[in-house]
């Protein structure tokens, strides 16, 4: 049996909030879906040059009571980036939580603001510790 990878759905509650966090992330929307009798939009939205690699984003329009939750959601969505520190750095700069800083170099991890918890791993091998994420305490969970 032929499995091939399609996507990740997530449900969001502020779908431009949820598409800004994403496009902080380097994704861009590449398909959008938008259902006038379903009352919700799927948007795509995948890292440059890997359209086959998207997550949706489903939108109710009338909303959706049990957002953010985390029993509306799972695991987490994984992405591989050149340098932790930088992306780290980055999203920090633009008002994201880091909830699991990359002490080691190799890992950490943030949540969209539906609450999805997103896993940032290192490409290629961990870089050094650094400060100041070496020393940086988790904040919440993820």
């Amino acid at each position: 049996m032929a499995l091939k990878y399609l996507h990740t759905m997530v449900r969001v509650l502020d779908l431009e909030a949820s598409m800004a966090f994403y496009r902080l992330l380097g994704l861009e929307e590449t398909k959008r879906h938008d259902s006038e009798k379903g009352r919700f939009s799927l948007i795509f939205m995948a890292p440059p040059g890997q359209p086959e690699c998207p997550v949706e984003l489903t939108y109710n329009w009338d909303g959706d009571d049990g957002l953010p939750s985390d029993s509306r959601h799972f695991g987490h969505l994984a992405y591989e980036v050149d340098n932790i520190y930088d992306t780290c750095a980055h999203l920090q700069a633009n008002g994201v939580v880091i909830n699991r800083p990359p002490r080691d170099g190799r890992m950490a991890f943030v949540r969209s603001p539906d609450n999805v918890s997103i896993e940032l791993l290192q490409k290629g091998e961990a870089l050094a510790p650094a400060e100041p994420w070496a020393s940086m305490e988790n904040t919440g969970h993820w």
